[in-house]
């Protein structure tokens, strides 16, 4: 089983296209140790062809253009992309899908139906592509069974619920529900491994926590390093906590509750904002990681299990 991580930052990319913080000017001015970055997406296939696209960012295109795997060239139009799933409503997820709209077939796409709802009325992307290639539906459940990807029958996916919140424009923003945000587990059938995916999480939970120890890798939000980091910095008036975001750092924070799993599993940060002063390769916060045994996804990054 193959992941490929085709974008690794939270929404707006690294360097942000109107940011001048000192990552995104350092970085624009040739100063920082850093990779550029596209906005968080990953794709996953057990035969190296076909693909279960996971969350369409809005740089989907250069994504396949970087990923020349997604584009097999099998008839005179073609495209790896089997499937596309959907771990959240949030616009750097879900924009993506308006680029596929050149399909000759509806485009397959696995979503909660609380996801779905916030699709075809606050952001009304479904109904927009029904005047184009259209979208077969799938609901995803998150009782925990086994659910089957249409034209991916060797990828085998379990969905969880997780605290974070729906976006802005969601009429549930303050009233979050099951299904708004959900992590994957992603199983390789031929030798049980397991990956854990969640881009967006704003809580561990014991059980979670249980869940994770399960896996051999783990996916998981990596978009701030301090709870107040884009206050002090002026850029927004919200806590990463208030955006829905378990920062890295402090009591509690995601390189905590890493640290509880067992050493033998992988534990990887993505969904990195452009703030985050982890992207610097050469910084005491990747260093930090680093010490801790915790990976930074990057674009073009492969996970095989």
């Amino acid at each position: 089983m193959h992941i490929r991580v085709l974008g690794s930052s939270a929404g707006g990319g690294f360097p942000q296209w109107n940011c001048n913080c000192p990552n995104c000017d350092g970085f624009r001015r040739g100063t920082l140790k850093a990779r550029a970055r596209t906005q968080s997406s990953i794709a996953v296939s057990a035969n190296g062809t076909d693909w279960l696209l996971v969350n369409a960012s809005p740089d989907i295109l250069t994504q396949i253009r970087d990923n020349p795997e997604l584009q097999p060239a099998r008839a005179i139009r073609d495209s790896g992309i089997a499937a596309a799933l959907l771990i959240d409503a949030q616009i750097d997820h879900v924009t993506g899908l308006l680029m596929l709209r050149e399909r000759q077939t509806p485009l397959p796409l696995l979503a909660t139906p609380e996801v779905l709802s916030d699709l075809s009325d606050g952001f009304p992307i479904t109904r927009i592509l029904s005047h184009f290639c259209g979208v077969s539906t799938h609901a995803l459940a998150i009782d925990g069974r086994t659910l089957p990807v249409p034209g991916l029958p060797d990828v085998q996916l379990q969905c969880v619920s997780l605290s974070s919140k729906p976006p802005p424009y969601s009429p549930f923003r303050g009233n979050p529900r099951p299904g708004d945000n959900i992590g994957l587990v992603i199983t390789n059938p031929l030798n049980g491994q397991r990956v854990f995916y969640a881009p967006g999480l704003g809580e561990v939970t014991p059980a979670l926590l249980e869940l994770m120890a399960t896996c051999s890798v783990v996916l998981v939000d990596g978009t701030f390093w301090t709870n107040d980091e884009m206050q002090r910095m002026g850029l927004h008036s919200k806590t990463a906590t208030d955006l829905g975001h378990l920062p890295q750092s402090g009591p509690g924070g995601m390189v905590e509750q890493l640290d509880r799993l067992p050493a033998h599993i992988r534990k990887i940060l993505i969904h990195i904002n452009n703030t985050n002063p982890m992207l610097v390769e050469d910084s005491d916060e990747r260093a930090e990681l680093t010490a801790h045994g915790i990976e930074v996804a990057h674009d073009g990054m492969d996970i095989v299990f």
